[in-house]
């Protein structure tokens, strides 16, 4: 039986939903993130086996999710089901960090992206464009270090405001324009690939495959001074495993937001069969993209090309040897097409968690209403000020650099509450079991748990700030309990 959150309208279908999972998936990490893959891992073997690995989990974690899907079909997804699992506080610690930080600062990156590459066809919108600077004080080299605003920062904030309008409107609003935006992005990344296809260099292909399986890592030589050069060293064993964790944070971060879906339940028709078809059908499109996409790159640019690409855009560098000089105004606009069907299907999703927090009593009263078109209008308000603050912090490249790290930890917990559940409420219905159970829910928890142990004791940095901001929710849980307790007196 199909259990929707009082007041949502389920109007989506299973079209609609594989397009949020397509569309929240892809933003526009597939076009830059290669380049520091490469820059982890060096050969062309070892750059798509990331890929590969990051497809095979996401793969693996999204029909896990399915009978979790079919037994909770309501709004709030992985929040819900981790409560339900477990207990409230794991989930409010869930909802927290994807307020925080998970999907506020997702929100924040893609905004910016849509900004930079909109910046090859207005120059005025660049990063570079530095509309304020204040002196900070120094880094660590001794360089002067200023807090900036650019131009490109606050188109950012103008494009999630428009689309937070925009879902205001309702959720047929957001429907349409992530279909039209997450099909016309689908259709490009597809014609991409078969133009790169067609201009295939055997002798770059045969030239990064001699050398494919040699995995190497790339490091600065003087990390004050780039111009020094780096060094490239051979890397093997444990420094391989670290080198393929840290190059999977890209990955990662490029495929999450598959899950997305499961927060709009309630607004899907037929819940039980169509989130967990959704979210196979979603992340099979993209991880197919994915490895393609970069098997395009490495038929069109050696190795070194990818790991050095300006700015690291990859996918401008392979698009000027198809195209030509135009490449770089195809990348740009398939870009924005592709950051800006991304973003509305983050902003679309995200508030339906707060708004189940707040049914909880977890999370701002106001969170938990709905305007007078059945969405949670606070809730897409809220969010939206979270992630412009981001945009405005200049932080949200740090910021990203922990969401992998933190999203996989509360993916595991999730998918070990299968488990859980199976022995804790064998009663319930579930329309779709998890497929390969239990040894594909097993195996991604197994190499969950490995990327993230590996990104502890290899990359620290990527791993204690996201903690930390895990368990500030803490205290804010208690706190929250102790209002409700005060004002039930």
């Amino acid at each position: 039986m199909s259990e929707h959150a009082p007041g949502f309208k389920p109007t989506l279908g299973l079209m609609d939903a594989t397009m949020i999972v397509a569309g929240s998936m892809i933003g526009s990490g597939i076009f830059i993130v290669s380049a520091d893959i490469t820059r982890n891992v060096g050969g062309a073997g070892w750059l798509v086996l990331v890929w590969v690995l990051t497809g095979f989990m996401t793969l693996t974690a999204a029909l896990s999710y399915g009978e979790l899907s079919g037994m909770f079909p309501k709004a709030g997804g992985q929040y819900v089901y981790l409560k339900e699992a477990y207990n409230p506080l794991v989930a409010f610690l869930y909802g927290w960090s994807f307020f925080a930080v998970i999907q506020t600062a997702t929100i924040a990156a893609v905004g910016v992206a849509f900004s930079k590459f909109a910046a090859y066809l207005i120059p005025f919108l660049s990063e570079d464009n530095k509309l304020v600077a204040i002196p900070t004080g120094t880094d660590d080299c001794g360089n002067a270090t200023f807090y900036t605003i650019s131009a490109a920062q606050f188109v950012s904030i103008g494009i999630i405001g428009l689309l937070t309008y925009t879902n205001t409107k309702g959720v047929k609003s957001g429907k349409w324009i992530q279909n039209i935006f997450t099909g016309t992005k689908l259709i490009s990344l597809f014609g991409l690939i078969i133009a790169g296809l067609v201009a295939f260099k055997p002798e770059i292909w045969q030239a990064n495959w001699a050398t494919g399986w040699q995995a190497t890592k790339e490091s600065l030589l003087d990390a004050c001074n780039p111009a020094a050069g780096s060094a490239v060293t051979p890397i093997a064993g444990a420094a391989l495993l670290g080198g393929i964790a840290a190059a999977m944070v890209g990955s990662v971060f490029s495929s999450d937001a598959w899950n997305n879906v499961t927060f709009i339940a309630g607004e899907i028709k037929n819940p039980g069969k169509n989130i967990g078809l959704s979210l196979f059908l979603g992340t099979l499109i993209v991880t197919v993209i994915y490895v393609s996409t970069n098997l395009v790159y490495v038929s069109l640019l050696p190795m070194n090309e990818i790991a050095h690409a300006d700015k690291d855009r990859v996918a401008v560098a392979a698009a000027n040897v198809i195209f030509g000089n135009v490449g770089t105004y195809v990348i740009a606009v398939m870009i924005m097409i592709s950051t800006f069907g991304c973003n509305n299907g983050l902003i679309l999703a995200g508030a339906r968690v707060y708004y189940t927090m707040a049914k909880d009593k977890l999370f701002f009263k106001k969170a938990g209403e709905l305007n007078g078109n059945a969405v949670p209008q606070w809730s897409l308000w809220a969010q939206f000020v979270v992630a412009s603050i981001l945009c405005l912090s200049g932080r949200y490249g740090d910021l990203l650099d922990m969401i992998s790290f933190v999203a996989v930890i509360f993916y595991v917990l999730t998918i070990v509450g299968i488990f859980i559940l199976r022995v804790k409420r064998p009663d319930l219905p579930r329309p779709y079991k998890a497929f390969g159970y239990p040894v594909l829910p097993a195996l991604y928890v197994i190499m969950g748990v490995a990327f993230c142990v590996l990104l502890i004791i290899y990359k620290p940095q990527f791993t204690w700030p996201g903690l930390i901001i895990t368990l500030i929710g803490i205290p804010l849980y208690y706190i929250a309990v102790a209002g409700n307790k005060k004002n039930r007196k």
